[in-house]
This record gives C-alpha cells, sequence and structure tokens, in this order.
C-alpha cells in the first residue's frame, strides 16, 4: 500500500508537465491543421509552433490556478501551490530517535 500512495504522489508530480506536453501536442496539431492552408512552409511551421506555445502556457496557467485555488486537489497530489512536490520527512521512530541522541 506504500508503494501505491509513492506511485500516485509522483504521477501527480508530473501531471503538470505532463499537462503542459499534451496541450501543447494538440495546440500543435491544431496548428498544423491551419498551416495546411498556408502556401509557405515557414510560415506554416512558425503557426505550428505558435499554435504549441500557446496552448501548453495556457494550459500551464489555467492548470497552476485550479491548484492555488483548490486546497483539495494540492493535498492529494501532495503539491504545493506552485505546483512544486511538497517534501515530507518520514516520520521517526522511537529507536531512530534515540540512536540520533547517542551519536551526538
Amino acid at each position: 500500500m506504500r508503494w501505491v500512495r509513492l506511485l500516485l504522489r509522483i504521477f501527480g508530480w508530473l501531471l503538470t508537465p505532463f499537462l503542459a506536453w499534451a496541450a501543447s501536442f494538440f495546440g500543435a496539431v491544431a496548428g498544423a491543421l491551419v498551416a495546411m492552408r498556408i502556401r509557405e512552409p515557414r510560415t506554416g511551421l512558425l503557426v505550428t509552433a505558435l499554435a504549441g506555445a500557446v496552448a501548453g502556457l495556457l494550459a500551464i496557467v489555467l492548470w497552476l490556478r485550479v491548484l492555488r485555488r483548490s486546497r483539495q486537489v494540492r493535498e492529494a497530489l501532495a503539491v504545493q501551490s506552485d505546483g512544486t512536490p511538497e517534501i515530507v520527512a518520514p516520520p521517526e521512530t522511537p529507536e531512530h530517535a534515540e540512536s540520533r541522541k547517542s551519536e551526538t
């Protein structure tokens, strides 16, 4: 059960970049569909790249807005409001705490 929780947290941490990648991919596909009607190849490539960049940026802005406003989503994904992972130290066991005291 511990490994499942860890894998879900890692997935939550990777959700933000995956979301941006997927949005930029679909934005580039939409840009390519528009660029098919443009005769100049360089202009078509520019339209495709700009559409992908705009879609990726828009997805990140919207996702971070959701993270800032929804405490439940942040807690479920174990991330902070800026999308970075929360690094939580594991709880100390009594034996581990005693061994630290004896080292000092």
